[in-house]
C-alpha cells in the first residue's frame, strides 16, 4: 500500500469520525425545537421498522414546538407512539391529523446532564480518532519493515498522520466547546 492512500484513507476515516459526533449532538435536546430531535426515531409502520423522517414531514413552526404531519394519517398512532416511547422527554398530542410536540423548558439539572452526554460522545469520537491514527502508524512501519517504504517517507507520513489527528481532534474539542454554550445558555 502506497504513503499516499494510508494517508487518505486515515484521514477519511477521521472525517466520518466528526460527522458521527456532529450527528449525535444534533440529537441532543438542547430546549429548543429541532427535526434532529425526532426524524430518526423508529417507527413500526406495519410491520416495518422505519424512520419517523421517512413517514413525515417535521417541521418549527415555533421555538418550542415540532409539528409531525404523517404523509399516510393511518400512521399517526404509531408515530405518536414511538415518539412517546422513545424516552427523549417529549410528550407528543396528536389531533387527528398532525402530532404537536411541545419541547418543554430543561432544568439545570437536566442541562448538566446533557453536557456530560455530550463530553461522553466527543471523547468517543477523539478516541475513534486516535485509533485510526494507530491503525495507519501501523501500517506505515509495515510496509517500511517491507522494504517498500523509505525511512524518510515513513516519518513523514508518521508525522503528518498526527497533523491530521490533532486537526480532526481540534474540530471535535470545537463541536462539544459550540454545544456545551448551546446547552447551557438560557
Amino acid at each position: 500500500m502506497k504513503l499516499e492512500s494510508i494517508l487518505e484513507e486515515a484521514e477519511l476515516k477521521m472525517m466520518k469520525s466528526v460527522e458521527v459526533v456532529k450527528s449525535e449532538f444534533s440529537s441532543i435536546r438542547t430546549g429548543k425545537a429541532s427535526p434532529a430531535l425526532v426524524e430518526n426515531l423508529l417507527v413500526d409502520y406495519y410491520g416495518s421498522r422505519t424512520r419517523l423522517r421517512d413517514l413525515a414531514g417535521i417541521s418549527t413552526p415555533e421555538a418550542r414546538l415540532l409539528v409531525v404531519q404523517p404523509w399516510d394519517p393511518g400512521a399517526l398512532e404509531a408515530v405518536a407512539k414511538a415518539i412517546q416511547s422513545a424516552n427523549i422527554g417529549l410528550n407528543p398530542m396528536n389531533d387527528g391529523k398532525i402530532i404537536r410536540i411541545p419541547i418543554p423548558e430543561m432544568s439545570e439539572e437536566r442541562r448538566q446532564d446533557m453536557v456530560r452526554v455530550i463530553k461522553t460522545i466527543s471523547e468517543e469520537g477523539r478516541v475513534s480518532i486516535r485509533n485510526i491514527r494507530r491503525e495507519a502508524n501501523n501500517e506505515l512501519e509495515t510496509i517500511f519493515k517491507a522494504g517498500s517504504l523509505p525511512e524518510d517517507d515513513k516519518f513523514r507520513g508518521l508525522k503528518e498522520v498526527q497533523e491530521k489527528t490533532d486537526g480532526y481532534i481540534e474540530e471535535i474539542d470545537n463541536l462539544l466547546k459550540e454545544k456545551e454554550e448551546e446547552l447551557l445558555r438560557i
